[in-house]
């Protein structure tokens, strides 16, 4: 298995602000779609943030609503797949068609923690 990029992504309500916030701090630039947004640095993805409407901010420390996920890009699935669960991850979300150009498919840590295996 060969991740090819890690992107850590935010979930938030109001994606502008937080791509902003984000940029500004790390003197990037934003990229933005409707639900998703990017923020470059020096010309590389560093940060990506995921419309979540119903973002509800942590009482630190002990916050349950997920935060912020991994998001993995691989270049064959099905091996990034078998390595992750002989590890003890459990799949959350199969991908609709994982023979598609593009996917994701959503997993957890053995404590968790979300993180996603993508291709595209």
């Amino acid at each position: 298995m060969k991740i090819s990029r890690q992107i850590v992504v935010f979930d938030a309500a109001d994606l502008t602000a937080e791509s902003t916030f984000w940029a500004g701090l790390l003197g990037g630039t934003v990229d933005a779609d409707d639900d998703w947004h990017s923020v470059h640095v020096d010309g590389e993805q560093r940060l990506a943030f995921q419309l979540a409407p119903d973002h509800v901010q942590p009482e630190w420390p002990g916050g349950t609503p997920q935060q912020i996920h991994l998001d993995l890009y691989v270049d064959d699935l099905k091996s990034a797949h078998e390595k992750a669960m002989s590890l003890g991850a459990r799949l959350l979300q199969p991908a609709e068609d994982t023979g598609s150009a593009e996917g994701f498919q959503v997993y957890a840590d053995p404590a968790g923690h979300p993180f996603c295996f993508c291709w595209g």
